[in-house]
């Protein structure tokens, strides 16, 4: 369960995932499914999951051993005889499909669904998105109990997607929300750190002593300039404080050979 603080994993699962979406599975039929579709739930802080008749007998140990650690979710997951039943609290209900339906209703992306959810959210109003059997999907009846239809935008020659990877296409979207991790972030080993300004200053300045030495600012009217290239090229390689020292190392390893 590479990557997963159980402690916290439980506590999200124990806390039904706040306000976010409840997951509710219409007729599941393999508790493996069941299982993998509370992992990735999990996975996007969601907890709240329903079933609706499910095929086989519920609590499912199936369900449990594919969960890999969303066992909070399983355990605490409600069922009940009727889709009908299942959404009778929520204020809004998404209805999963690939397939188009002679029914007038709006059909929205995943990131659009998660938005007008976040906003139902904020004001204490809970929403709901329906999945269907895995072979089938969901039935006209159900889909006609939704407000807004919810289809991925996915190659149209094959859209096909299995339970939980449906579930955590919906999950992530509403995760993203309010997930605050940089685009792009530096990862450093935690034995350094980042070069200081000072460190890259040393580094720079042996490097052109060095390079002073050997002849290579020949052209003493162009030295200006390419100090100024080098030192761009080497701060755009964002040096930790340990590749500073060991590129001043190659430097003197270098310049000592050369002076031999």
């Amino acid at each position: 369960m590479a990557g997963t603080d159980r402690t916290r994993a439980e506590a999200a699962a124990a806390a039904g995932g706040g306000m976010g979406p409840v997951i509710i599975l219409v007729e599941p039929q393999l508790g493996e499914n069941i299982g993998m579709a509370a992992r990735a739930m999990l996975n996007c802080g969601l907890g709240a999951l329903r079933l609706v008749r499910p095929r086989d007998d519920w609590p499912n140990r199936h369900a449990i051993a594919a969960a890999s650690g969303a066992d909070g979710i399983i355990h605490a997951a409600q069922v009940f005889e009727t889709t009908e039943a299942a959404i009778a609290d929520l204020k809004a209900v998404y209805a999963t499909t690939a397939r188009p339906r002679d029914m007038t209703t709006d059909v929205v992306t995943p990131g659009a669904a998660a938005r007008r959810m976040k906003d139902d959210a904020a004001s204490g109003l809970r929403s709901g998105v329906l999945f269907g059997k895995e072979a089938k999907g969901l039935t006209n009846d159900d889909v006609a109990l939704a407000d807004a239809v919810l289809t991925v935008p996915l190659n149209p020659a094959f859209t096909s997607l299995n339970l939980a990877q449906a579930v955590f296409t919906i999950g992530y979207e509403w995760y993203q929300l309010e997930d605050d991790t940089p685009a792009v972030e530096q990862a450093i080993p935690k034995e350094t750190r980042p070069a200081n300004k000072d460190e890259l200053l040393g580094l720079f300045e042996h490097l052109e002593r060095e390079l002073d030495d050997s002849g290579f600012f020949h052209v003493r009217e162009k030295k200006p300039i390419m100090v100024r290239n080098i030192r761009n090229v080497l701060q755009r390689a964002r040096f930790t404080e340990q590749e500073v020292r060991t590129f001043r190392g190659i430097v003197t390893s270098l310049s000592q050979k050369r002076k031999r």
